[in-house]
């Protein structure tokens, strides 16, 4: 295996896409990594000892170059002659340390905004003359200084884009990383392949060795419990770990109460028949009573977090394990702003839901650099079944945080219900489902007026959610047929009276997130 690989560094700013940057860059095969803004000139250069850096992306961010506290970029790192893309934030950043003007904007620029292409080099090169990119954005480069050049612009941005005219030096307003701007790619790609002269050479499932000596060298001679929920992630980490260290792993489902129909079995069938110890707890009463009276989402979540370990810590004092190893990924990182100065999303169960206080040595997470489709390439590597491969993905506060508002018995029960019907007449459809990246039903807490036979009614609302995407830091909403929806509606309708009403969720993620809570 090739131990270094072409390297281009993603700076954060604390921007929520700053991992899906590195995502894309992964995507084009060429190897990426975070590193923080206040990484200094010698830092860097100490970096190139490890791997071979051809480039660096400087990520977006919620701050504004000139607040005082505002995340800033050592100027020396500029002058190193390693090819240097600004996106967003971090296209301010290189226009104000080169003293060019940058200041609250005229207008803000958010969604799908057309740009006119002034000159189609470099980064840009191959573009048609007008594009329609992804902005978000309040300030805005109004000037440069004489040894820069405009590339772009749009209606309210009068630089859109820039270069240096003698160093290797861009700046988009834009951000290429996110799927609505549609030639993205393309972006990427002239940065990654005619700026930065990368080979596409590494591919997520060479991190396999890697992550199994870790949790190797992590437990030692000693015992840990994974925490398994049967999806990709967790089940993935499951393989792994028994690679590592065998017959010291004790697998752990939790049965909170609040998953889909049948998975508990499901779960402990398929890891049974892997050959895998596991351990299946009936946690459901004591997760409902701690539910009572709860309607924050962000309570849920913590509540369940803390639940969940004291769980865990209940079975490894059983089995003597002094370890936990979980299936934590970037998205789940990033959504909890587990980074310096990132905006909290939401908060995982499995991240930012944890209690402050746990009785383990430590927490093991071979993931944790790895996006939902990076993972399953490790995981067909690893020669899991298409079964495990293609499942969707599921919170781990389950259908708790699809109940809106109290979770109860009886709203649970009624959700499964609706949702086992949205997955039967989707997956009736096998290259819709192949498409899909999550279709699930969602339990309002509003109410509804109907008419049901020749009588009124009134009762929940049911939404339906169905997405499209790569890695869930953004996402399309899915168009469904109108004949499937309909068969959704009327099914649900007829077989749960308590039902009077399905509507369809037509966001994308931005603005909103895939999970309603």
């Amino acid at each position: 295996m090739k131990e270094r690989f072409d390297t281009v560094l993603v700076i954060d700013f604390g921007g929520q896409y700053c991992h899906l940057i590195a995502r894309r860059v992964r995507q084009h095969r060429v190897y990426s990594e975070i590193v923080p803004c206040d990484t200094t000139k010698e830092e860097m250069l100490s970096l190139q000892n490890k791997m071979t850096i051809k480039g660096s992306i400087l990520s977006g961010g919620p701050s504004s170059v000139y607040e005082k506290a505002a995340p800033s970029l050592d100027p020396e790192i500029l002058g190193l002659g390693i090819p240097v893309l600004g996106l967003c934030y971090g296209h301010q950043l290189i226009a104000h340390i080169f003293s060019g003007e940058v200041r609250r904007g005229d207008k803000k620029e958010y969604g799908l905004t057309q740009v006119i292409i002034d000159k189609p080099e470099g980064v840009l090169e191959g573009l048609d003359p007008v594009e329609e990119v992804w902005m978000s954005h309040g300030d805005t480069v109004y000037s440069l200084p004489n040894d820069f050049e405009m590339l772009a612009h749009s209606e309210n941005s009068p630089i859109a884009a820039f270069r240096h005219k003698q160093k290797p030096i861009y700046g988009l307003q834009w951000h290429p990383e996110v799927a609505h701007t549609e030639h993205g790619g393309i972006m990427l790609r002239n940065f990654l392949f005619r700026v930065c002269d990368c080979e596409a050479d590494w591919n997520p499932a060479s991190l396999t060795d890697k992550a199994v000596n870790e949790i190797r060298e992590s437990v030692g001679d000693k015992k840990a419990i994974i925490a398994l929920s049967g999806g990709i992630d967790s089940s993935t980490v499951t393989i792994l770990a028994s690679k590592a260290i065998g017959e010291h792993l004790t697998a752990v489902f939790v049965d909170h109460g609040f998953m889909r129909e049948g998975e508990p079995e499901f779960v402990e069938k398929t890891f049974k028949n892997l050959g895998v110890n596991i351990v299946v707890v009936d946690a459901r009463n004591r997760f409902f009573d701690r539910m009572r009276n709860v309607l924050d989402p962000e309570m849920k979540r913590k509540i369940i977090g803390e639940e969940f370990i004291r769980v865990f810590e209940e079975v490894a004092e059983k089995t003597k394990s002094e370890y936990l190893l979980q299936g934590t990924i970037y998205p789940d990182r990033i959504e909890s702003g587990a980074r310096k100065h990132s905006e909290k999303i939401k908060s995982h169960h499995n991240v930012a839901g944890l209690p402050t206080e746990i009785r383990f040595k430590d927490i093991i997470e071979p993931l944790r650099d790895l996006y939902k489709d990076e993972v399953r390439e490790v995981a067909r590597s690893l020669g899991l079944s298409r079964e495990i491969l293609y499942r969707q993905p599921f919170p781990g506060p389950g259908l708790a945080v699809r109940v809106i508002g109290e979770v109860t018995p009886e709203k649970v029960d009624l959700l499964k219900k609706a949702d086992k019907i949205v997955e039967e007449e989707i997956e009736k459809d096998p290259i819709l489902r192949e498409r899909l990246w999550q279709y699930f039903a969602v339990l309002t807490d509003t109410r509804s007026t109907g008419v049901k036979g020749d009588a009124g009614a009134y009762g929940y609302v049911i939404a339906i959610r169905a997405v499209e995407s790569r890695e869930a830091m953004t996402a399309n909403f899915a168009k469904i047929p109108y004949s499937i929806l309909e068969r959704v509606s009327t099914r649900i309708t007829n077989e749960l009276p308590q039902i009077t009403r399905v509507v369809y969720d037509i966001s994308h993620k931005p603005p909103a997130t895939i999970e309603w809570e």
